[in-house]
């Protein structure tokens, strides 16, 4: 229940929300009322037993006879209210501002006798840099009475620009840069190869799991590009994160943006660009729909699953940009001069296998050999193990244009290795490896290459080791935006590369 409504002036000048009956986003937060919770005995836990048991957060205790709070545990808690250099009384505390805002919450949590959760933004030189969840619950003392306070902070910080760095003058005037959530890092490559700064903005999550993103930075009258890979991941959905984009996109509109171009290095739901079964949905044109109505004027992604479905479900301009060149670069010096073949996992990513072949060959100068697989899905279930093409005693690189559970990937390892490969490397844009990879890993492959379209998960790097390379795509996107902000060709920035 909202509570900030009945409160009195003063909690509603200092909270933008206070809640008698908590359920905090925050995992710090939601650890210590759960805490609480478990130990709570009566109207609520003893403060000695609480101190006994460390549990994190902090802990204050009122003053006897005074409007005080003293500190008893917790000051690394703090640290993002009140510096570990301030007093242990509240009265005492160089910040003022953070010394009320903790006294306040603590006196309705004594006042009401249960746990009360905050919400406030922290403001640093006039801009917003925070959003703070502050959970106060209170505790009994050795007589019974209310009159101590545990408590804990979970902060989340709004998205803002890399820290200030000498720059050249801004090649692309009039040109505002945003990347969302976990496309940060790629996002701050792809600005410093531009040589503009990436523009702020600010992400919320409401405790029901509700989302509210705004830009932080003047958008009238520019051309805004908006940096986001929509790849599932830990705790966020590809669909959750299309989802804020297309909130993203309405707010820029709205808030005067002349032209919004969606930067998607992955997009999601681009599998299913046909049906397959009476019924299917058609997701590529679903998203396409998605994004025109909300008001994209372009959207650009790296290597669509199927380039033609991709440009025919969009009625704004939609740009396939491909990694070929990337790779290419890369396996001309893996391959040397040993005789090689290019290898498509299944027919239907035969014409991507193809042009590669093609592009090696002119790199090269000589003639690079080509296979395919068999492959038919349906029902979750993969068949198919026809294997055509000469491979044996060459370097068999097996390209694709993602990895997801890496079945297809394995069963096309497996089939070169059976028909006499000498060396064979995988090679994929988007390394989503689901699972883990963990289908790959006892797969015999000298190398898998695979780009930061999708950001490598920590876990699946340190599975793979050094047979993982990761190809960076910063270069490609920023001339991509150059050219769709400025004027050039995207023909000549694929046949030639970044």
């Amino acid at each position: 229940m909202t509570t900030l409504a009945m409160t009195q002036p003063f909690l509603r000048r200092l909270f933008e929300r206070l809640d008698s009956a908590p359920q905090p986003v925050g995992a710090e937060a939601e650890r210590v009322l759960a805490q609480w919770r478990a130990a709570r005995r009566g109207v609520a836990p003893p403060l000695a037993t609480w101190i006994a048991s460390p549990r994190g957060g902090f802990v204050f205790r009122k003053r006897e006879g005074q409007r005080d709070y003293e500190l008893l545990s917790g000051a690394e808690a703090l640290a993002p209210l009140l510096s570990s250099s301030e007093s242990a009384r509240l009265s005492a505390c160089a910040d003022r501002r953070a010394a009320v805002r903790l006294r306040r919450l603590f006196d309705e949590a004594l006042r009401i006798g249960e746990p009360v959760l905050a919400i406030f933004t922290l403001v640093e030189q006039g801009r917003d840099i925070a959003s703070v969840e502050l959970i106060a619950a209170p505790l009994a003392l050795a007589d019974g009475a209310l009159g101590a306070v545990a408590g804990a902070l979970s902060v989340s910080r709004f998205i803002f620009p890399a820290p200030a760095r000498p720059m050249r003058a801004p090649a692309q005037p009039g040109l505002v840069l945003f990347a969302l959530g976990s496309s940060a890092t790629l996002g701050e490559q792809v600005a410093r190869e531009i040589g503009i700064e990436l523009s702020p903005h600010e992400e919320r999550r409401f405790e029901d799991g509700e989302r509210k993103i705004r830009p932080l930075a003047d958008v009238r009258g520019r051309d805004v590009q908006i940096v986001t890979s929509l790849h599932g991941e830990a705790g966020e959905t590809g669909a959750d994160k299309l989802l804020r984009l297309l909130f993203f996109i309405g707010a820029l509109r709205d808030a005067g943006a002349a032209k919004t171009t969606a930067i998607t290095p992955y997009l999601c739901y681009a599998r299913k660009d046909r049906r397959t079964k009476p019924r299917d949905p058609v997701t590529t044109r679903m998203v396409a729909q998605l994004l025109e109505a909300i008001g994209a004027d372009a959207v650009v992604t790296i290597d669509a699953h199927n380039v033609a479905a991709f440009e025919n479900a969009f009625r704004i301009e939609a740009v396939a940009l491909d990694a070929q060149a990337l790779l290419a670069r890369h396996f001309v010096q893996r391959i040397g001069d040993a005789p090689a073949a290019v290898v498509s996992p299944d027919l239907g990513g035969e014409k991507r296998a193809e042009l590669f072949r093609l592009r090696l060959e002119a790199t090269l100068g000589r003639l690079i050999a080509k296979a395919f697989m068999d492959k038919h899905r349906s029902m979750g279930q993969v068949s198919g193990e026809i294997f055509a093409g000469d491979v044996a005693g060459r370097t068999a690189i097996v390209l694709d244009d993602l990895i997801s559970g890496g079945g297809t990937m394995a069963r096309a390892a497996a089939a070169c290795r059976a028909n006499g490969a000498a060396r064979i490397l995988l090679a994929a844009t988007h390394g989503l490896f689901a699972r883990g990879g963990a289908t790959l890993r006892d797969v015999e492959v000298d190398e898998i290459v695979v780009t930061d379209c999708v950001p490598i998960a920590a876990d699946v790097a340190t599975a793979f080791g050094a047979k993982l390379t990761v190809l960076g795509v910063a270069p490609l996107l920023a001339r991509a935006i150059e050219r769709l902000h400025g004027g050039g060709s995207i023909d000549d920035l694929l046949e030639r590369g970044p």
